[in-house]
């Protein structure tokens, strides 16, 4: 028997509110701790967790590396979540701090241009903050993000990273329109690009294994012109954050149709999704099903 939907909503305004009051040193601590409950109880993500920390390694972890970079992972993890409660109530000064970033160029670049831009960003680290840090900066951003159940439970979620600034869109119906329109008006649109929700995504190979992988990317990317750059942000130690920003791909098309540059360009996005996860493999988020091995 599953949880009732308003018991899960409490549970997660609950520990927003904890997190928010909690001192920062006492916040991080009850991440670990979160993080090794997780880690320890959440049997199947465990082994999801294992499975892509090899995939990204490309062998089989001996035990003990393999707990202890689980570990970390768990503990990534919950450190994102600890951040997202607490992000709304830190200022702008505090974010500044704490954040660095490369290749910010490209974003600045595109923006010149006039067609907006989209950052191709995997489930790694704190991505949030840097979002925070652009609108803090004077970039207008607009995030498709996947939706919750139950209902109240995302229109809550969307308060909170409306708080920071950021436009949400719900991933489904309309959420292409309104992504064009975003890079119409010349804004910075976040696509999160390392798992296809749909099941009807191009199919790449990804760290050594065919699957699929979202189209949409590079489907907006050709038809709006914007620039399409594959984006991540890293946590690093002592609390802050770093944003690296790599060059446009390449968009020209090939003759053959949209569906092939479609599926062409997503190759091309999920090997440097592969470079960018490789930087800090016990930081990705990924824990869900993402390969067809995953469900056998």
């Amino acid at each position: 028997m599953g949880v009732p939907d308003d018991v899960t909503v409490l549970a997660y305004k609950a520990g927003s509110e904890v997190a928010r009051r909690l001192p920062a040193p006492a916040a991080d601590l009850a991440g670990r701790l979160l993080g090794l409950g997780m880690a320890t109880a959440d049997v199947k993500r465990r082994r999801l967790v294992e499975r892509n920390l090899e995939r990204v390694h490309g062998r089989s972890l001996p035990a003990l590396e393999r707990r202890r970079l689980v570990r970390r992972a768990f503990d990534s993890y919950a450190r994102y979540w600890v951040e997202a409660f607490r992000l709304s109530e830190l200022s702008p000064a505090f974010i500044d701090a704490n954040f660095t970033h490369h290749g910010l160029e490209h974003v600045d670049d595109a923006l010149a241009a006039g067609k907006g831009a989209i950052l191709a960003l995997p489930h790694l680290g704190g991505w949030e903050f840097a979002g925070a840090w652009m609108h803090n900066h004077g970039y207008p951003m607009t995030v498709v993000v996947e939706p919750l159940a139950p209902a109240t439970l995302f229109e809550w979620f969307v308060d909170l990273r409306e708080a920071l600034g950021l436009r949400v869109v719900a991933l489904g119906d309309g959420a292409g329109s309104a992504v064009l329109g975003a890079l119409r008006r010349n804004e910075v649109v976040c696509l999160l690009s390392d798992r296809d929700i749909g099941g009807n995504g191009a199919e790449v190979s990804f760290f050594g294994e065919r699957t699929r992988l979202p189209g949409g990317p590079a489907t907006i990317a050709v038809r709006s012109g914007a620039a399409l750059l594959p984006t991540a942000v890293y946590f690093t130690g002592g609390g802050g954050h770093h944003g690296l920003v790599r060059p446009p791909l390449s968009l020209e098309r090939g003759g053959e149709g949209l569906r092939a540059d479609v599926g062409r360009i997503t190759q091309v996005l999920a090997t440097e999704l592969e470079d960018l996860i490789r930087r800090a493999p016990e930081q990705w988020h990924l824990m869900q099903p993402n390969w067809p091995s995953d469900h056998r």
